[in-house]
């Protein structure tokens, strides 16, 4: 059942590839090079959102979170026209690789098949069919989708800058503070893997390793990542002061959002949650209190 669902999977996100690409090339309607990729991440997102209808599985739309910011790297280093250095260019891609490789790994590795759906969008789709649909199109899908492309716009800045001729040590800092970040996450899962393999922890919560210091050190991870991103902008090129909306938006997102909901149902399933979250922080890592 695992298998067949993954190769459906690739059937649509490969679809959600072709798709747009054939349709920029007879309608671009944007001068803006970023507005561009805004309009064909959107129809791409669209097409995993049909999947998700015909397959009744917004689960489908999980892995478009890592693999959509891989075209979109792949293309400003090798395809459009840029006065970055090779070396630089690999500064900015390899990180953003590395992570998108890793988590969407994460998700084939966890994820069991079409029989299962996130709990969150199970949560979510709730009320009419109105309701739902709305729901699922703009919350599960759409939203998700601006999220990301507001968090990668530090690298629009990036790759039309004219100022990144030479390697930049500040790049080379924060490429090296993004690749941590992931290392941390990776850690985080890991970590959580290895108690969930142990059925005696049936029931109880992980608080060994960086789970003993965040309630959620693999968010913590995911939102050091995108803060890493505008570190490589902030730190290297000119930008405007509005770019900090990438790195705060993702952070509220899991502070107000993913975090608060994970809590919630951790507090359902385990009787122990209540005193582990009143000792240890939310997201970022810091010491339990006694």
């Amino acid at each position: 059942m695992k298998s067949l669902s993954l190769k459906i999977v690739t059937l649509w996100y490969a679809l959600a590839l072709v798709v747009p690409l054939y349709i920029n090339q007879f309608y671009s309607p944007f001068f803006n090079i970023w507005l561009e990729i805004l309009f064909l991440h959107i129809i791409a997102t669209v097409i995993i959102y049909i999947g998700s209808i015909i397959h009744k599985n917004s689960s489908l739309y999980d892995p478009f979170w890592s693999v959509a910011p891989i075209p979109i790297v792949l293309y400003f280093c090798f395809f459009h026209d840029t006065n970055i250095s090779i070396i630089n260019s690999l500064l900015i891609a390899i990180p953003i690789l590395i992570w998108a490789i890793r988590l969407t790994r994460n998700w084939v590795t966890s994820w069991p098949g079409f029989i299962h759906e996130d709990f969150r969008y199970v949560d979510l789709k709730k009320g009419n069919k109105f309701r739902v649909e709305f729901i699922n199109f703009t919350g599960i899908h759409l939203i998700p989708t601006l999220q990301v492309n507001v968090s990668l716009l530090p690298i629009y800045f990036l790759f039309t800058s004219n100022n990144l001729g030479n390697i930049s040590y500040l790049l080379l800092f924060a490429s090296l503070f993004s690749i941590f970040a992931v290392i941390i996450e990776t850690i985080a899962d890991e970590q959580m893997r290895e108690f969930r393999k142990n059925k005696l922890n049936n029931g109880k919560t992980m608080n060994k390793g960086l789970w003993r210091l965040s309630r959620h050190p693999n968010y913590f991870g995911e939102v050091m990542f995108w803060v890493g991103l505008y570190l490589m902008a902030i730190l290297t090129v000119e930008t405007p002061i509005w770019l900090l909306v990438s790195p705060v938006s993702m952070i509220m997102l899991f502070v107000f959002i993913s975090c608060p909901m994970m809590d919630d149902r951790s507090l359902k399933n385990r009787d122990d949650y209540k005193d582990y979250m009143d000792t240890t922080p939310q997201l970022f890592l810091w010491f339990p209190k006694k």
